[in-house]
């Protein structure tokens, strides 16, 4: 297989995509070649959208989109407009060639992967989208901004690539709750489809940032998913979020020492692996990201975010309280 990024690049597989040729990628990089790709597809458009350094998490979310419909397009922008001041723009991996070279072997048809000049054609937009209420809790508290810069480029991106369908991944569970009410309040007229987070082995959420993580940081990480693992196992809020609590407290803790011994006996007692720094905790409901209350029945989600080192990171578990989970 030949890969590259050039203007109007096709890639080869031996499957067959929604062209109706054996198994085409085109990858564009301009609104006039993106519309001329899209030219002439018959049947339902489905659109994934990411910022790259692709994974198993990624490629789940095509195979959903390959599932529902003729025509897949995924996007390639690591997009300025959600990244802080003090956050990991500029390190943010950036693999387009591998990244096009798995959407291949996907069946993608398009990969869509702009400048930034392309999606911001006048500079900063003075015009973007805010996410109301919603987004000022949890990640919108600790990241101010954010959400008005994913809803603003998902919003550009759905204009430009025309989808029936837009698939996202439930790791992101505040994001993908303001993009799905932005669809409806907007009257915009795509489905919203969510796909279930994917786990490393260990059970650590995938995510482009684990390769910024040492060894030893990925050990502390597994805190954060062995969390929501007892919270899960809970039935009330208070027990929910006691259990999730305990499980995190080992891994914050300053004086926390290492469990596994085996590195010698000059560790022994040693200063734990970095510590967890933990951002939120919370059990929301999935309407409003708000605490539920105690007498709370139905959907919750339980939520956190945390930092190993200079690596932060969030997952999260869906739950129906008043049953078993």
């Amino acid at each position: 297989m030949t890969v590259g990024t050039s203007v109007g690049t096709t890639v080869g597989t031996d499957g067959v995509n929604g062209s109706g040729m054996p198994g085409l990628t085109r990858t564009v990089h301009t609104k006039a070649e993106l519309d001329a790709a899209l030219a002439g597809r018959i049947g339902e458009v489905a659109v994934v959208m990411t910022m790259g350094a692709l994974h198993d998490g990624h490629l789940a979310l095509i195979r959903a989109a390959r599932h529902a419909a003729r025509t897949v397009v995924v996007t390639i922008f690591v997009n300025p407009l959600q990244f802080g001041p003090n956050e990991d723009f500029d390190r943010y991996p950036r693999t387009l060639e591998s990244d096009v070279a798995l959407c291949a072997e996907a069946d993608v048809d398009i990969v869509f992967a702009p400048e930034v000049a392309e999606v911001y054609p006048g500079g900063q937009p003075m015009i973007r989208v805010t996410p109301g209420e919603m987004g000022e809790v949890l990640e919108g508290a600790f990241r101010p901004g954010f959400f008005t810069g994913v809803l603003t480029v998902v919003n550009k991106l759905l204009n430009l690539t025309r989808p029936d369908l837009a698939f996202f991944g439930q790791k992101d569970a505040q994001q993908l709750a303001l993009i799905r009410r932005m669809v409806v309040d907007l009257n915009m007229g795509i489905e919203i489809v969510g796909v279930p987070t994917v786990r490393e082995p260990d059970g650590l959420a995938l995510s482009s940032r684990n390769r910024y993580l040492s060894d030893v940081e990925r050990r502390t990480a597994l805190a954060m998913s062995a969390a929501l693992a007892a919270g899960a196992r809970e039935r009330t809020p208070r027990e929910i979020r006691a259990a999730a609590a305990a499980v995190l407290a080992e891994s914050t803790a300053e004086d926390r020492t290492k469990a596994d011994s085996s590195a010698g006996p000059e560790h022994n007692g040693a200063p734990a692996d970095p510590p967890l720094v933990l951002d939120y905790l919370a059990l929301v409901d999935p309407r409003d990201f708000h605490e539920v209350a105690e007498d709370h029945r139905g959907p919750a989600v339980l939520a956190l975010a945390a930092r190993v080192g200079a690596t932060r990171l969030i997952d999260n578990a869906p739950l129906n309280l008043g049953e078993e989970n």
